[in-house]
């Protein structure tokens, strides 16, 4: 009967003798599963029990106090490079000199930018023509806007033509505003061309200052500025008439129109808003020209 009255589950003593049975672990509780988990993420702090006796140690957590490996420690094995440091040495000694001929290229064009545009001094005066072609025409800067005597005055450049048709006419087109034509490209262009902007204003500002008042030229750029300016007119003829294109151009007439700006209206000034022409001669439109070489 003793036998069966001794409980399974009950270690024996030291003695062979029946020993205390020791109480059975609960089943845990789904709630305090979860509220358990809840503190954990929450962050709160929780008291850690002691280790059994018999029980093997974990290894502890790792300290967030315990700073990190400085930033120039080597990358260990198996980490990807990004950026530069994943190129070769070679190709990163190519990028660095990459690098620096953009950096001196950029700030010599500055210098020359800025010796454009200053007053007269003695590296202009020993390399101001170095400083022209480095700048002039594609970085061509000017002060005439916040000068004291700003612009005034709208120029625009109207052309007419003789053209010989197929069967033989001569006939005389109308008035074509070349300036008008560029003015509607650049409106609401948010990246208009250097031509649009400049090729045609240039071309006159070029052909007024080597010229008189009667339209006769000063020097030998004088003719070199009809030649420049004959072309453009010519060339924008071909290209914006389709009309001409039935025949040959023989010769072309330019004018300018010059209209003044007219004050705002709380100004007491009043000005002229009538047109002034400025009617130069007719020019022969060379053979090479007339056939079309420069469409």
């Amino acid at each position: 009967m003793d036998a069966y009255d001794e409980d399974s589950g009950a270690r024996p003593g030291p003695d062979g003798s029946a020993g205390t049975r020791l109480p059975e672990t609960p089943p845990a509780d789904p709630d305090s599963v979860t509220e358990s988990m809840a503190s954990e993420s929450s962050g709160s702090a929780r008291p850690v029990p002691p280790p059994a006796p018999g029980a093997s140690a974990q290894a502890p957590a790792p300290d967030a106090s315990v700073p990190s490996p400085a930033p120039d420690a080597p990358v260990p094995p198996g980490v990807a490079r990004t950026g530069v440091a994943a190129l070769s040495p070679r190709y990163q000694v190519v990028a660095a000199l990459a690098l620096a001929v953009v950096g001196v290229a950029a700030c010599v064009h500055l210098l020359m930018v800025f010796l454009s545009l200053a007053p007269a001094n003695t590296v202009t005066k020993q390399h101001g023509k170095a400083v022209e072609e480095w700048v002039y025409p594609e970085f061509e800067q000017n002060w005439k806007l916040f000068a004291p005597n700003p612009l005034q005055q709208n120029i625009a450049v109207q052309v007419r033509a003789v053209v010989r048709s197929k069967d033989g006419a001569l006939r005389t087109t109308g008035w074509t505003d070349l300036s008008a034509q560029d003015g509607a490209a650049i409106d609401g262009n948010l990246v208009p061309s250097h031509t649009q902007q400049n090729e045609l204003r240039r071309a006159w500002d070029f052909f007024t200052a080597t010229h008189g008042a009667d339209n006769r030229p000063m020097g030998m750029r004088g003719s070199l500025s009809e030649q420049y300016l004959r072309r453009i007119v010519v060339m924008r003829l071909y290209r914006t008439c389709p009309a001409d294109r039935e025949g040959v151009i023989q010769r072309v007439q330019i004018r300018s129109s010059t209209t003044n700006v007219q004050p705002p209206e709380w100004s007491r000034e009043r000005v002229s808003d009538k047109p002034v022409y400025r009617m130069l001669p007719w020019w022969t439109v060379t053979a090479g020209e007339a056939a079309g070489g420069v469409r």
